[in-house]
């Protein structure tokens, strides 16, 4: 009861917070601040964190698999609670979903592979997918990816080190779709100041504690005068609280240019929801493709640590094929939020090196390795990180 009392007391002190403007970024804070330390070690059992795993769709369980071996390796402290959420395979429902979503809320942490939404099937039923559900109740507002070359890994743009930050509970996947009239379907897009703000805040937060200089906040109010005019408006003013921070703008279809041409111009993008899922793909891209680049999202209250470019890659399965390096690389983002940095920095480091060295790549990095052969040679580089 009393922690529970400690716990009621610092969200109220966290709300307050918030609305007077000192927002502290749950990515650099979360593994750190009281209400996550304290709900995450309630939840251990004798040193083990209990984490929530969603295999998800496509290649997805075979990357869980690679996250497991390597971490059953490494003797990482974390005890996973799986459950199986798809909607084109036999586990869609409702319960299953409330079974996952309580799960999460329970743990705080959770590592997600991409939950499918078939086309053929959009016409019927639900609209809003399961990944829109799980975003939307468990509110989380921000996706994180850090798209950042791999040493020994050359692609046209080597050495970038950018982060893009997303607003992902409204915009256009609000879900909010009608056929009027026969023919003619109209699709809300939903923008507002709280939700705007959030982002902002969290993005300048960011850029603040990880001491990076620029956010760039990317938008189309040229056109979306009301909508995207808004969440412009709403950067900008945050962006006056952090005199620190250089503040720039630029339209969407500028920013991809200018990604492609010259990236190094960028530090921190932030951004509404569909500009983002444009952007991570096409950054992720620029270092090597949808295989190598981890991402997470945050909410108030929880983390979930997933690929940065969500692709099922769904042709591969079975294959022994895919590129586990965007999931090791999470589970190791995942590691360090949960304060583990020791297990954090082993992972990494030899997911690093065998990139590095080069003599084990699978065939989207150029090589002919298989999965399988992927997770044996970073097991095999596991070592005790230097410094510690």
């Amino acid at each position: 009861m009393e922690t529970l009392s400690r716990v009621r007391t610092l969200s109220r002190a966290l709300v307050v917070a918030t609305k007077l403007g000192a927002w502290r970024s749950l990515i650099t804070t979360a593994a750190t601040h009281p209400i996550h330390r304290l709900a995450m070690e309630e939840g251990k059992v004798e040193g083990v964190y209990p984490v929530t795993m969603v295999p998800g769709d496509g290649v997805g369980p075979e990357l869980m698999l690679a996250v497991k071996e390597v971490f059953k390796a490494a003797r990482v402290p974390v005890k996973f609670q799986e459950h199986h959420l798809s909607e084109v395979q036999n586990f869609a429902s409702e319960e299953k979903l409330e079974q996952v979503l309580n799960s999460i809320k329970k743990n705080k942490v959770a590592i997600s592979g991409k939950i499918h939404s078939p086309m053929d099937t959009l016409y019927t039923g639900d609209l809003t997918s399961y990944n829109m559900q799980l975003r939307r109740k468990l509110d989380l507002f921000a996706n994180v990816v850090h798209v950042q070359s791999l040493p020994g890994f050359k692609t046209r743009h080597n050495n970038l080190d950018l982060v893009i930050i997303r607003e992902q509970t409204e915009g256009e996947y609000s879900s909010l779709e009608h056929e009027s009239v026969r023919g003619v379907i109209e699709c809300l897009r939903i923008i507002t100041r709280d939700k705007s703000e959030r982002i902002a805040k969290f993005a300048f937060d960011y850029a603040t504690t990880k001491g990076r200089g620029k956010v760039t906040a990317v938008h189309k109010a040229n056109i979306m005068k009301l909508g995207d005019g808004l969440f412009l408006k709403c950067c900008e003013e945050v962006a006056g609280l952090y005199p620190k921070i250089k503040f720039e703008t630029m339209i969407i279809d500028n920013c991809c240019m200018q990604l492609v041409q010259n990236p190094y111009q960028f530090d921190v993008l932030v951004m509404p929801n569909l500009y983002g899922n444009i952007i991570d793909n096409l950054a992720a891209g620029l270092v090597g493709g949808a295989g190598v680049v981890p991402g997470e999202s945050y909410s108030d209250e929880c983390a979930v640590f997933e690929t940065g470019a969500r692709h099922p890659f769904a042709e591969a399965v079975g294959r022994n094929i895919a590129n586990p390096t965007a999931m090791l690389l999470s589970s190791s983002n995942m590691l360090k939020h949960l304060s583990l940095d020791y297990h954090s920095r082993m992972i990494a480091e030899a997911v690093k090196k065998v990139i590095k060295v080069g003599k084990v790549r699978t065939s989207d990095m150029g090589g002919y390795s298989s999965t399988t052969e992927f997770i044996k040679s970073v097991i095999s580089h596991l070592q005790p990180p230097y410094g510690i």
